[in-house]
């Protein structure tokens, strides 16, 4: 007889249900992963509200070890018992992008194209455990996977993947050190991850924005070490920076809100001479009358960016383990798995009161 797990299918939209699956058997390249917390994404909510076949989702998860094959521990370098942090990257390892470092490129991690990635593929997948919502999931041969300390939280511990964005954009790609002047639109979980590693960049000054309905984040992201907050509902974004700044304006600002045009047009307006804009969330719609010469006139850099690297997530471990900053507090609700309906609604705006980190401790 198999062996069984309980996972929270995502079977309509808007809908999931516990159902009992079978535990794959392991081969010596592969493995299975005891499922201890799952933080609840975006895209994880994306999904939820346009599912288009049944899925488990959920793929900032944490766990344990529970069976791994010869071949699979020594290429990963763990064995069972150890706690890792998951990527939901399943990279094909040959392809130009997975050799020259940018596995999360590389075609076969992207659903749309067919590829599979944790949190997004279905259950025809087979063995079908590729979701976080689950007791256990399957630890597919490319898996990439980091070790954790068992002395972790675990609430802190499902901030590894939004961190690693924060790492990756503000120090590997933005470049921010000390002196630098950080402007980050929006404080949700990506805007407060790179607040977070921006300060641990050094950088003199970070101001994060965001408007009246996300008032108790820009306090939080106060707390967590962000030296202003401006609220853009009741002030002017660009007189107050240049109050802020006496008049020197942003090395460095990112846009990742959902907010539309208005973000990403003010980035640019906050930006000094020479100074470099990022952007890093979806829009979903054409930017109109938009005018270029903002850009020419300040001979400035503006870069899109996306996802995690190796490197930045082992700069996210790193960074929680220390426990230098109290990211506990970032957790807001934290649900046992027959409540993963609640969780992905509460994450979406449409549950429970001031979500943050939205987690799902399966075990509970």
């Amino acid at each position: 007889m198999s062996e069984k797990t309980w996972a929270a299918v995502a079977t309509d939209v808007k809908h999931t249900e516990i159902q009992e699956l079978d535990l794959p058997h392991v081969e010596s390249d592969s493995g299975i992963l005891k499922v201890e917390i799952v933080g609840v994404c975006g895209t994880d909510v994306s999904y939820y509200k346009s599912l288009k076949e049944p899925m488990i989702l959920g793929h900032h998860v944490i766990g344990h070890i529970d069976k791994i094959g010869d071949k699979a521990s020594k290429r990963w370098g763990v064995k069972a018992g150890d706690r890792v942090a998951m990527e939901e990257y399943i990279p094909c390892g040959q392809c130009e992008s997975c050799r020259s470092g940018y596995y999360r490129l590389c075609p076969e991690t992207n659903p749309a194209l067919g590829g599979i990635r944790y949190g997004a593929a279905p259950l025809s997948a087979k063995p079908a455990l590729y979701g976080g919502f689950s007791q256990y999931m399957y630890l597919h041969p490319q898996a990439v996977i980091h070790k954790i300390p068992d002395h972790v939280a675990s609430v802190e511990a499902a901030l590894t993947l939004p961190l690693s964005n924060g790492f990756e954009w503000m120090r590997i790609i933005g470049g921010v050190g000390p002196g630098d002047v950080v402007v980050i639109q929006g404080p949700g979980q990506q805007g407060l991850a790179c607040a977070l590693a921006a300060k641990a960049a050094g950088a003199e000054i970070v101001i994060v924005t965001g408007r009246t309905s996300s008032q108790k984040r820009l306090e939080l992201a106060r707390e967590l070490g962000a030296d202003y907050t401006i609220n853009v509902s009741t002030e002017d974004l660009v007189q107050r920076v240049k109050e802020i700044t006496a008049g020197k304006m942003a090395d460095l600002v990112i846009d990742v809100t959902s907010g539309g045009q208005e973000p990403a047009v003010s980035s640019l307006k906050v930006a000094k001479t020479r100074g470099t804009v990022l952007l890093g969330a979806l829009k979903h719609q054409l930017f109109n009358e938009f005018d270029l010469d903002i850009i020419y006139n300040k001979t400035l850099t503006v870069k899109g960016v996306r996802g995690h690297s190796h490197k930045s997530v082992q700069m996210a471990v790193e960074f929680i383990s220390s426990g230098k900053f109290p990211l506990r507090i970032m957790n807001s609700h934290n649900y046992k798995l027959s409540d993963t309906d609640l969780a992905l609604r509460t994450a979406g705006g449409e549950g429970e009161p001031s979500p943050l980190l939205v987690t799902v401790s399966p075990w509970l």
